[in-house]
């Protein structure tokens, strides 16, 4: 298996936890290192569209997750481990189950949002 920065192995612990805010810090920890990399960008900004929509943030999740949809595009169908394959339907399920008329509900509300479908990464070797 290739060698890649710990932050990135980190960062699949924190996903699958449910952990999307270390995310955002592990992967923006990475990413302004290597600006240019929308593979990067583009994890990042999925955790941050899940984190937000958790919170109640729907338009802002809408708007991130359709981008980690556009940055992740050159990277499929797999990239450094990752199987976009298989990401890819969780980003279009996500998008389809984000209300359209909602830009914001409260906290206490969060739990009458839909559910985002469940997603776990696996890094595998390429």
């Amino acid at each position: 298996m290739a060698d890649y920065p710990i932050e990135y192995y980190e960062f699949f612990v924190s996903f699958n936890e449910g952990d999307y805010y270390t995310c955002h810090d592990l992967l923006e920890e990475m990413w302004m290192t290597e600006k240019d990399n929308l593979f990067l960008k583009g994890l990042l900004q999925m955790s941050v569209a899940i984190y937000h929509y958790e919170y109640g943030n729907v338009k802002g999740a809408r708007a991130m997750m359709r981008t980690a949809y556009e940055y992740l595009q050159a990277y499929r169908p797999r990239f450094w481990g990752l199987d976009l394959e298989k990401v890819y339907p969780f980003i279009e399920q996500a998008l389809a189950v984000f209300p359209q008329k909602i830009d914001r509900v409260s906290f206490e509300k969060v739990d009458q949002l839909p559910k985002l479908p469940q997603l776990f990464l696996y890094l595998e070797d390429d």
